[in-house]
């Protein structure tokens, strides 16, 4: 019995001792991250992690407003999803200038500061980007550009060609052929400048002249390979065309204010492709909203940083809506008349050309 009476003895020391030091001890953080059951049933313990943060590198190949726009819905729709710059997030911000060799050091540069993700804005540096992380785990979520099956970036079935997805800002090609129709109904000849570099140009030019006979349009065309060229063949075209109608050629944009300044000198309507070149000097447009595709964009790569889905799980999307813009200043120096169902059908119409 005293054997027995030392062994019982023995056994309840320890489990006091036990006792005394569980409850000394903070509570412990799983390799997870997660507090162990006791806490986390305590409503007034402390807050168990600190918020996690991203670092995204964005690269923009050109400067100018729709790209622009992009970039702003880009991190709009992402703090949408509660990833705001200067809280959660780090934004790597560098612009190509239209350059294909500065596009790829960009990429590398993100690389090398060990980006959660990139994000690439217009189809060249899409292009270079996908290039650059092919052999990493660095996901791209591109936007603005047109043809993600052209450019190889997507399948034909709109899947990923690997960790990349995002958004299309593919034209509106028939209403906008409708619509410069509608403005000027006895125009013959449409004028296109394009880069010659850009794919998604050149899939555009193809759509364009497959419709134009519909609306009794003949496409003119002309090819540039860099904005050196754009002067001169500006000046050609404009003595063959009733009017210009602008894709959303990053390298012919770029210098767009000048082709508007060459167009009017000769009375020549130009349309364009997005909100912004009507502001500066178009005269209309069915076109996207950039912001908005921005903001669809940040919200896809928002799911990719939580980890809700991969990029390679999700095919690009593109905004189906285009709405009319115009601009009553230019079709008053024109001599233009809008007509009512344009005029009220408007999701914006300017009344002055907006000069930098």
């Amino acid at each position: 019995m005293k054997k027995n009476g030392q062994t019982v003895m023995a056994a309840i020391i320890a489990a006091a001792m036990l006792a005394g030091c569980s409850s000394a001890k903070p509570a412990e953080t799983t390799a997870a991250g997660s507090q162990t059951a006791e806490t986390s049933a305590n409503p007034a313990a402390p807050e168990e992690t600190e918020k996690e943060s991203y670092v995204i590198g964005i690269g923009q190949f050109a400067e100018h407003g729709s790209l622009d726009n992009c970039r702003e819905g880009f991190l709009q729709g992402l703090a949408e999803a509660g990833i705001v710059e200067g809280q959660n997030l780090t934004v790597l911000y560098e612009n190509a200038q239209t350059d294909g060799g500065t596009s790829s050091q960009i990429m590398a540069n993100f690389l090398a500061k060990d980006v959660d993700m990139i994000c690439a804005i217009a189809t060249p540096i899409a292009q270079s980007a996908y290039s650059a992380v092919r052999d990493t785990d660095v996901p791209v979520i591109y936007t603005a550009v047109t043809d993600p099956v052209l450019a190889e970036l997507a399948n034909e079935d709109g899947t990923p060609v690997g960790e990349i997805t995002g958004t299309s800002d593919k034209l509106p090609v028939e209403e906008q052929l409708e619509m410069i129709r509608a403005l000027l109904p006895d125009a013959k000849t449409i004028g296109i400048l394009y880069s010659t570099s850009e794919i998604n140009s050149a899939s555009a030019i193809e759509e364009y002249k497959e419709a134009a006979p519909k609306y009794g349009f003949e496409i003119v065309e002309s090819g540039i390979s860099g904005t050196a060229d754009i002067p001169l063949a500006t000046d050609n075209l404009l003595e063959k065309v009733d009017c210009l109608n602008n894709l959303t050629d990053n390298t012919v944009v770029s210098v767009l204010p000048m082709i508007l300044d060459k167009a009017a000198k000769k009375n020549i309507p130009v349309f364009g492709s997005e909100i912004e070149q009507v502001k500066i000097g178009c005269l209309a447009t069915m076109g996207l909203d950039y912001v908005s595709l921005g903001v669809q964009t940040g919200q896809m790569a928002a799911q990719v940083l939580k980890g809700e889905k991969k990029a390679s799980e999700m095919n690009f999307e593109v905004i189906m809506e285009a709405s009319f813009y115009g601009n009553t200043k230019v079709a008053e120096n024109l001599g233009v008349t809008i007509p009512e169902d344009l005029a009220s059908s408007a999701t914006e119409l300017f009344d002055e050309i907006v000069t930098e």
